[in-house]
């Protein structure tokens, strides 16, 4: 995907369940703890380049001193400038005697991220901007402890203002600037109510406060507090949260959204939004990763119970496709099988449009994402010729014509070629750039290798998904027009982008898709402009009417043609200017259906088909609509 998208963050959740004494002889330092949430964040580092985030919770820190630690930074390579910042801390400390790494004691009373509780969030923006007051962990302070509140998350709600509303609604004045607030006070709201009724109730024993407090510290219950909490959030989310009192927790929502994976053993229980991570920091098999379960909290408690709770009912499992197409990163076995699939899918797509000329076709992929997808295509292509040679083998022999000549052509001849064709040439993630600044860049980001295609060979390239056509237009057609290929084939792991995502991928805004410019264009073409303004008075009565049944009308706008139509004008439409090449441009597609068989436990693919797992995606898509018609630019929800 090269093409400017903000996308799910990472989180990452670090609970010792041992003393600090225990990881300074097994391990040789006291910062176990730290060094194992730093790996988790930084085999996660794809997840979030806006900022990032690190908090600490020392248990048993007498009164009077602080016992809870946050550190953020929304500079470049921000994970880096966070840990290099901390550690330099914590060897200027070593150096001048304050702290003797073999007397945990001392790491944990003069260093403020030795603990026994850390939290991590790598962060891309969806909203509220890119500034420090938008980066998590969001802090909620009180001198009580379990009052205190750290949470980062994964996610977007869709109904953040109705949340807003109904904090307004008893008395409260909340930031309207994120949704990560929203959910903050809403917890926090929550979690004061759940501590009031307790100490109301231990006051009427006559306890001391010092009791009083070691007993709301015991008996809080955060599973309570988030089925309060999260009874009204529409959205995809994993939450992780700490209190002061050293208890946490991680919730995932009912449809399953958002990805989280946990591991547990005697020494600690660790938490992660890929399931790799926590393979490699901890040395495990992947089935010993267990993923949390949708509508499911893991709350782990001060004392060491840890404990998984049902806090929503469960909806249909609805996880989204685009982390296993894209975002995730490939080293886990199952995205990797599946990332091969994708690109098998693409086979017969392919053979057609090359026509089964594999000897005068040169394959490859862009970006990088793309290069198992390719993996895929190619093993697939030679499985295809594979299966070719033999048939014709097998005739020939059972015919009397099978020669040498004959075994020459069928083993040397008409084989899929790979090569590597385009290069990033700049170490710059044009996913990350600013919009304004970003059609300047895509220009200059790749470059291609020159001499490999020959006079009249096909040019095939595998994408793992196209959203706008922005970096085809701009920059990558252009750039592989300079190799004189007979044909530019473009092959997308994804099937169309047609609709707006509002679950934690920054696509909400419909216009510029180009799958939808695609379809709007061939409405008009086709004389059945009529159709536009139909829907959008369908959308603005829907919106007017949030209580009816969800309907997504904007299905509507793509019911004329059939998904070849729609591909064959996305072709049109990112085709450069031929200036003297006279080759050819196709632009390929996968197929729902090949999508469903590579993914088999990931169905959620309303960016593709509009069939949304929350009544807050039907009302996201037709805003989305009714924002593109009225020519209104932003978020939709």
């Amino acid at each position: 995907m090269s093409e400017f998208i903000s996308h799910e963050c990472g989180i990452a959740l670090v609970r010792l369940k041992k003393p600090l004494a225990y990881y300074q002889e097994k391990y040789g330092t006291p910062l176990w703890g730290f060094n194992q949430l730093f790996l988790l964040m930084e085999k996660q580092h794809n997840r979030g380049q806006d900022g990032a985030g690190v908090a600490c919770v020392k248990f048993d820190v007498p009164a009077g001193e602080p016992y809870m630690f946050r550190e953020r930074n929304v500079e470049t390579n921000p994970l880096d400038k966070i840990f290099q910042a901390l550690l330099t801390r914590y060897n200027t400390l070593v150096n001048e005697g304050a702290v003797h790494p073999e007397f945990p004691e001392t790491a944990k009373r003069r260093f403020d991220f030795c603990g026994e509780l850390y939290l991590g969030h790598l962060r891309y923006g969806t909203s509220g901007g890119y500034n420090m007051s938008a980066c998590h962990p969001f802090f909620r302070r009180s001198s009580w402890p379990t009052r205190n509140l750290m949470l980062a998350g994964n996610f977007n709600l869709t109904n953040t203002a109705e949340l807003n509303d109904s904090l307004i609604a008893i008395g409260q004045h909340p930031i309207f600037a994120t949704d990560t607030q929203a959910i903050l006070e809403r917890i926090g709201f929550c979690l004061d109510d759940e501590h009031e009724d307790l100490y109301r109730a231990l006051k009427t024993q006559s306890l001391p406060g010092t009791e009083i407090s070691r007993r709301i510290n015991e008996e809080i219950d955060p599973g309570r507090v988030l089925r309060k909490a999260a009874a009204n959030w529409d959205g995809g989310y994993s939450l992780v949260g700490v209190l002061g009192n050293g208890d946490g927790f991680v919730c995932r929502d009912p449809s399953g959204i958002r990805p989280c994976y946990w591991f547990e053993n005697d020494e600690v229980v660790a938490f992660a939004s890929e399931r790799a991570p926590l393979c490699t920091g901890f040395e495990v098999e992947a089935s010993q990763v267990n993923e949390v379960e949708p509508g499911c909290a893991v709350i782990m408690k001060k004392g060491g119970e840890v404990r998984v709770e049902r806090i929503r009912a469960a909806l249909p499992k609805t996880q989204c496709t685009f982390e296993r197409i894209y975002f995730s990163r490939g080293n886990d076995a199952d995205i990797y099988r599946e990332r091969k699939a994708l690109g098998a899918g693409l086979t017969a797509q392919i053979w057609k449009a090359v026509s089964g000329d594999l000897a005068k076709s040169v394959f490859s992929f862009i970006p990088n994402t793309a290069e198992v997808a390719y993996f895929g295509l190619m093993s697939e292509l030679r499985l295809r010729r594979r299966s070719e040679v033999k048939q014709t083998l097998l005739d020939a022999a059972k015919n009397g014509t099978l020669d040498e000549k004959l075994v020459d052509h069928l083993i040397l001849d008409n084989w899929p070629r790979g090569e590597k064709i385009v290069t990033k040439d700049v170490k710059l993630r044009t996913f990350i750039s600013q919009e304004k600044s970003r059609n300047n860049l895509a220009s200059h980001v790749y470059d291609v290798t020159y001499g490999v295609v020959e006079d009249g060979d096909n040019l095939v390239c595998v994408d793992d998904s196209i959203v706008r056509g922005t970096t085809l237009r701009r920059s990558i057609l252009r750039i592989l027009k300079r190799l004189n290929p007979k044909k530019i084939i473009i092959a997308s792991t994804a099937p169309q982008i047609r609709y707006p995502d509002c679950y934690g991928i920054d696509m909400s805004e419909i216009g510029k898709f180009v799958a939808f410019e695609a379809a709007i264009t061939l409405l008009k073409e086709r004389g059945q402009a009529n159709i536009i303004q139909e829907v959008y008075h369908l959308c603005r009565e829907q919106l007017k009417n949030p209580s009816a049944e969800p309907v997504n009308h904007v299905r509507k706008i793509y019911e004329p043609f059939t998904a070849e139509e729609i591909s064959a004008k996305i072709t049109q439409l990112v085709s450069p200017p031929q200036n003297g090449w006279q080759g050819e441009i196709e632009i390929i597609f996968q197929s729902i259906e090949n999508l469903h068989a590579a993914l088999p436990n990931h169905t959620g693919d309303w960016y593709f088909t509009g069939k949304y797992p929350t009544p807050g995606g039907y009302r996201v898509v037709n805003q989305a609509y009714v924002n593109y018609y009225e020519k209104s630019e932003g978020r939709s929800y």
